[in-house]
């Protein structure tokens, strides 16, 4: 079963009500937030009523909170290495 991966890129804010209540039910509140919900014609037509707003990608399954919180883990830009025995 595949999955819409549907991140707000865009605030809402100032749009109009049928905007703002298409991304409600998709389940978008905040910026940078991710949600997956199977395809199906219902999700298809919600997203493009906020093609401007929203990145969308087709992934094979939904990952979890966990999953996605280590996805955008950042790299933490220094390794500690070990010090040589002198």
């Amino acid at each position: 079963m595949t999955f819409f991966k549907i991140t707000l890129i865009r605030s809402a804010i100032g749009l109009p009500k049928r905007t703002q209540g298409a991304l409600a039910a998709l389940g978008l509140r905040k910026r940078m937030r991710t949600v997956f919900h199977p395809v199906s014609p219902g999700i298809a037509g919600q997203v493009m009523k906020v093609k401007e707003l929203v990145a969308v990608s087709e992934v094979e399954r939904a990952l979890t909170k966990s999953e996605m919180k280590e996805v955008r883990r950042p790299d933490p830009g220094y390794y500690i290495e070990t010090a040589v025995p002198r």
